[in-house]
């Protein structure tokens, strides 16, 4: 006799089932997790990044200047290259500043030429944010050595040091020659007369004779 292949039941049918959407459910939280740490190591690397990227260009833009930078501010530097050679834009030479926004607090480049802070709005001017959530920016300079501090929220420190800054001497302004006056001539001293005394080499007057 045949033997014969007995069939499924409805309720081994059920538990496979069941097993089966455990196993998918398992694959689908490890697979999310993983979508989560991909994004975040995406953000992480996309952050860095672009840290990287502006701390370059930055350093560039210092070290092509020809030394003639301004740095004002007190809780974050104003820095301004009134020259420099590392154009975004395919300028020659250009004017660079970067700026600390006060209500965002980004990090922002502006290029262009022959523009004065605060920009107008006839300005032609490129502005670009470099980074967000800066809490430290200082700029120092001593001769040709400029010295950059940066720090963004929660993060650690970032400082460099640009050497070879072509320092910028001031030049004093010309002293112009004053004409020399005539000396004058030192004129002897005659003894005056005195009204008493007749003068040297004259005989006195001689008394009217009597009659």
């Amino acid at each position: 006799m045949a033997l014969r292949r007995r069939a499924f039941t409805l309720i081994e049918v059920l538990i496979s089932i069941a097993l089966l959407s455990l196993v998918l459910l398992a694959l689908y939280k490890s697979i999310d997790m993983l979508r989560d740490s991909n994004r975040q190591l995406f953000q992480y690397l996309e952050k860095a990044s672009r840290e990287k990227v502006g701390t370059e260009i930055l350093f560039l833009d210092i070290a092509g200047s020809d030394g003639n930078i301004s740095i004002v501010g007190n809780e974050f530097s104003r820095l301004c290259l009134e020259n420099t050679i590392n154009s975004l834009y395919g300028l020659s030479t250009a004017k660079v500043c970067w700026v600390i926004g006060k209500k965002e607090k980004r990090l922002f480049r502006s290029e262009g030429n022959g523009y004065i802070l605060p920009l107008r709005s006839d300005d032609r001017v490129a502005v670009d944010t470099v980074l967000e959530d800066i809490d430290l920016f200082r700029v120092y300079r001593k001769k040709s050595e400029v010295l950059v501090m940066l720090r963004q929220k929660g993060k650690k420190s970032i400082s460099f040091l640009v050497q070879g800054v072509p320092e910028n001497i001031k030049k004093k302004p010309k002293k112009t020659k004053r004409s020399k006056k005539p000396k004058r001539s030192k004129k002897s001293k005659r003894p005056q007369n005195s009204p008493h005394t007749p003068p040297r080499g004259d005989s006195a007057p001689s008394a009217p004779p009597k009659e």
